[in-house]
């Protein structure tokens, strides 16, 4: 075959299934399901069909009805599905029944999270981090899976007398574990040698919702080039940069964007490189406006710093960013129906977020570059709060 031929790969065929229980509504669960599309066509799969079914309970063989199940079955097979894609975390028992039922592949959010992780790690540190969370993920769904992990080992004398398949997974695995932990300590205290080393300059950090913006923002006060793209999780290693407002310098990271239903392991796994937030002295919390969600996506990563940085109380400035795509719809003079987020014009949204934010914020566009000057001018009147603070005798004019 000649060497200028690209084979590219087809495309997973990807089939989603969404639970909506007692407590969630229609609606949420739809945006849940429209957000799990675009992690499916991050890992690189593309949706064919969306399944939905309303419940008490999820069921605890297959997590959804039987008759749900078998109505899933008949489209796989007509449509040659190549996976499922749940919405919520499946039990070890729940995935291996679905694994029967489907003849195909099933996987769960998690996974599905985790396997964009493995894709966008880039750094050892990074692959580190996720192939723990992967492993930390598998140890409790070995049962019933007969996987056949590498044998680092060797298979004589590795196996005690009447030990099953199973056991002996399961013991690589926590070998593995234990293994990928003493690796992490080890990386962890260089990059806290390297933090010391930063010496006493104040440190920013960007936290957000994954592709609210926040690598552009990084590029733009940084003029450096930070990969940034429109898919999630395109920032997985934390990047930090000096940065020169005036003439006041000082330190700004980009940190792995948060999500909702983030795996237990990975917030686990990436608290190391998190760090760079439970040290820093100031966070820009990044928000996309535009987004029909953005409150709930705001409350998701303000629980998750809580739950990263013990419910520390930081300085925090609140940037609401992608300004340039705020719609709305203007109501008739007649309406009488109360303001919803879609008839909120994007002046009365700032009004009502400035005056009930118990955070400095502002709104900008950082790919438009709108409204960037009082934006410098608000990060640096923070820095040098700080920074005076730390240096009462110097004086720095913007």
């Amino acid at each position: 075959m000649p060497k200028n031929i690209e084979i590219k790969k087809e495309k997973e065929r990807v089939v989603l299934v969404g639970a909506i229980t007692r407590g969630e509504t229609e609606e949420a669960v739809a945006e849940y399901l429209e957000e799990l599309a675009f992690l499916t066509d991050t890992a690189g799969g593309v949706v064919l069909k969306t399944f939905t079914q309303k419940m008490d309970k999820p069921d605890p063989a297959t997590y959804i009805g039987k008759g749900k199940a078998e109505e899933i079955k008949a489209y796989i097979e007509e449509h040659k599905a190549d996976l499922v894609v749940f919405d919520d975390e499946l039990t070890a028992s729940q995935q291996r029944n679905l694994d029967r039922a489907f003849k195909t592949r099933v996987i769960d959010r998690s996974n599905l999270i985790l396997d964009i992780f493995a894709m966008r790690a880039r750094t050892a540190h990074a692959r580190t981090q996720v192939e723990l969370a992967q492993y930390q993920y598998l140890l409790p769904r070995l049962a019933g899976m007969w996987t056949h992990l590498e044998r680092q080992k060797g298979g004589i004398g590795l196996k005690g007398p009447g030990e099953k398949e199973i056991e002996t997974d399961r013991r690589i695995v926590r070998d593995k574990i234990a293994l990928l932990k003493k690796k992490l300590e080890q990386i962890d205290k260089q990059k806290a040698t390297q933090r010391s080393n930063r010496g006493n300059l104040v440190r920013v950090a960007l936290v957000g919702y994954t592709n609210v913006g926040k690598s552009t923002i990084m590029n733009m006060l940084s003029k450096t080039n930070v990969f940034a793209e429109d898919k999630l999780f395109a920032t997985l290693d934390t990047t930090v940069r000096k940065v020169v407002i005036g003439n006041l310098p000082f330190l700004l990271s980009d940190t792995v964007g948060f999500i909702r239903k983030l795996p237990h392991h990975l917030i686990e796994s990436f608290k190391s490189t998190l760090d760079e937030v439970r040290e820093s002295d100031v966070l820009l919390h990044v928000v996309d406006i535009s987004h029909p969600n953005f409150e709930e996506q705001l409350q998701v990563v303000r629980d998750t710093l809580a739950e990263i940085t013990g419910n520390e109380e930081k300085k925090t400035i609140v940037v609401f960013n992608k300004m340039d795509k705020y719609s709305w719809v203007e109501k008739e003079e007649d309406d009488l129906t109360p303001s919803t987020r879609e008839n909120i014009s994007l002046e009365e949204m700032k009004e009502t977020w400035m005056a009930t934010m118990n955070a400095p914020c502002i709104f900008i566009s950082a790919k438009k570059k709108q409204n960037l000057e009082p934006f410098r001018r608000l990060l640096y009147d923070t820095v040098v709060e700080i920074h005076q603070q730390r240096y009462p005798y110097d004086h720095f004019l913007y």
